[in-house]
């Protein structure tokens, strides 16, 4: 039988990042949390912690971290269906790309929250990574270019994003003045979100036969990728719903006209019987039938 104790002192350590903090948000000594975390292991016959920095679960204590939180839903559920929670909030893990929270999932998501006390814990990441966080247990569901559920998991179709390769004119004038190439654009400079980001890879090579070796300039900030972009300094991929005013008003042209890199986005969570995950998922499909482009 499981101490949910110690089970949620080790929960604490991995979404604190630390003992200490952990120690703070669980009104304990850090010196007990590390006794919890230690008896939890010896209970459970195995290292479930790394003591890095910070600290990382291994495999087993993913699984006991993904039951944890599944329990807490359920038992934040119980609270509100039998009125026991009062004003109190309910915190949902949630795994997002970063173009989506630049984006539509605010507009998509904000009376929702405005009428809900729900808090999120938002976790960013690429569109082709987040689904990690919903696999190694981090959060209860993402947002995610995956079309295939995990086991025990729920997946629906959002709606799709198109990116384009953009500049200003001034980058395209100086940079592309003899015309779009392979070779005029191994010279120039290329925003890229990370070193995980392959959305120019996939418009490259399906326009050139193959991606250049590129200059890549990194910023990972999807809020700041169009203003880098309209500032001459670098040329970048921006979906639709970030780009289009700047194009509108001539200020970002498309390197490649007629061509863009279309990115399905689908929700995924864990399959349980929760009211709170059910609410907040009818609202994000909702809200992305409205603001995403759907043609699947």
């Amino acid at each position: 039988m499981l101490d949910y104790k110690l089970l949620e002192a080790m929960a604490a350590v991995v979404d604190e990042g630390g003992f200490e903090r952990a120690a703070r948000v669980l009104h304990l000594t850090q010196s007990a949390v590390s006794q919890r975390v230690k008896l939890l292991e010896e209970q459970s016959g195995q290292i479930l912690l790394v003591r890095s920095h910070p600290p990382q679960p291994t495999e087993a204590g993913m699984r006991l971290l993904k039951h944890c939180r599944q329990v807490r839903r359920l038992e934040d559920d119980l609270d509100v269906d039998l009125n026991l929670a009062g004003d109190s909030f309910t915190t949902l893990p949630v795994g997002i790309n970063a173009d989506s929270l630049a984006t539509w999932f605010l507009p998509a998501m904000q009376d929702y929250l405005a009428e809900r006390p729900v808090l999120l814990d938002l976790r960013s990441d690429d569109q082709d990574q987040t689904h990690r966080l919903l696999r190694d247990g981090v959060v209860l569901g993402c947002v995610s270019s995956r079309s295939e559920p995990f086991q025990g998991c729920r997946c629906d179709y959002l709606g799709h994003m198109d990116y384009r390769l953009l500049a200003s004119p001034g980058f395209r004038d100086k940079w592309f003045s003899g015309g779009f190439s392979a070779k005029s654009l191994s010279r120039a400079p290329m925003l890229i979100y990370n070193r995980k980001d392959e959305m120019h890879v996939l418009l490259l090579q399906r326009v050139l036969g193959a991606c250049p070796d590129l200059n890549p300039f990194y910023v990972p900030s999807s809020g700041r990728f169009a203003d880098f972009i309209a500032q001459g300094l670098a040329c970048g991929m921006l979906p639709e719903q970030q780009c289009g005013e700047l194009v509108a008003q001539g200020r970002l042209v498309n390197l490649i006209p007629g061509e863009s890199e279309r990115v399905d986005l689908f929700w995924h969570c864990w399959n349980i019987e929760s009211s709170v995950m059910d609410s907040f998922s009818r609202a994000l499909k909702a809200g992305a039938s409205r603001l995403l482009a759907r043609n699947r």
